[in-house]
C-alpha cells in the first residue's frame, strides 16, 4: 500500500532515534515520576503524531507552511510551552516538600500520569517543525492508487509503534539508572539538566526561522 515502505521505515527509525525534544521530555518525566510517567509522556507524544498525519492528509499543514504569521504564532506558543516545562522542571528540584514517597502516592492517584500525557501531547502538536516534516515526508510515500488519508494514518501508526518502543526503552534505562544511583541529589541534577535542555530547545525554536 505504501510506496517504498522500507525507505519510509528507515527514515522514521532514524528520525525517532535522533536525540531531541521527545527524548528530553521522556527523560525528564521518568526522572520526575518513574517509568510509568515516562512511558505515559511518550504515549502523549506519539498520539500527537496522528494529529500531524491528519493535518498533512487534509492539507491543513499547507496553510501552516504558506502562512508565515500562522507558522510564527504556532512556533512561538510551542517554544514558550517548552520553556515553561523546563523552568517548572528546574523549579521542582528546589521544592523542599518534594520526595519520592509523595511522587509515588500521587502516581497511584493518576494525576501526574495525566499531566505527563498532556505535556507530551501538547509539546508534539505545538511543534510546527513536526507538521512541516510530516508534510514533506509523508507525500513521498503515498501511493496514488489508494486513499492518502488512510496511508497517512498507517504511516503515523508505524511511527507510533517505533517511537513507543524506543522511548519506552529510554524510560526503562533511566529508571534503572535511578535505581543504581538512588540519590536525591543525582535525581535532582538529572531533572535540572533535562529542564535546561527543554529551555534551550524552546529558545532555539523561538529564534529559529
Amino acid at each position: 500500500m505504501i510506496t517504498d515502505f522500507w525507505a519510509f521505515f528507515i527514515a522514521i527509525l532514524l528520525l525517532t532515534m535522533t536525540p531531541g525534544l521527545d527524548t528530553a521530555l521522556v527523560i525528564r518525566n521518568t526522572t520526575r515520576g518513574g517509568w510509568k510517567d515516562g512511558v505515559t509522556c511518550s504515549f502523549g507524544i506519539c498520539c500527537g503524531l496522528f494529529v500531524h498525519a491528519t493535518m498533512s492528509a487534509v492539507g491543513l499543514s499547507v496553510l501552516l507552511v504558506s502562512s508565515a504569521e500562522l507558522f510564527t504564532a504556532v512556533k512561538t506558543i510551542g517554544a514558550i510551552y517548552l520553556i515553561y516545562l523546563g523552568i517548572q522542571s528546574i523549579r521542582s528540584t528546589f521544592n523542599q516538600y518534594q520526595s519520592q514517597n509523595v511522587n509515588n502516592v500521587i502516581s497511584r492517584e493518576g494525576q501526574p500520569l495525566l499531566l505527563s500525557f498532556k505535556e507530551g501531547f501538547l509539546s508534539n502538536i505545538l511543534n510546527p517543525k513536526t507538521a512541516v516534516f510530516y508534510l514533506a515526508l509523508l507525500p513521498q510515500f503515498i501511493n496514488p492508487e489508494y486513499s492518502a488519508f488512510a496511508q497517512s494514518l498507517l504511516m503515523a501508526s508505524i511511527h507510533f509503534i517505533i517511537a513507543m518502543f524506543w522511548q519506552g526503552g529510554i524510560a526503562l534505562l533511566v529508571e534503572k539508572a535511578k535505581e543504581l544511583m538512588s540519590s536525591e541529589k543525582v535525581t535532582k541534577r538529572i531533572e535540572r539538566v533535562t529542564g535546561a535542555v527543554l529551555v534551550l530547545l524552546g529558545a532555539n525554536l523561538l529564534v529559529s526561522k
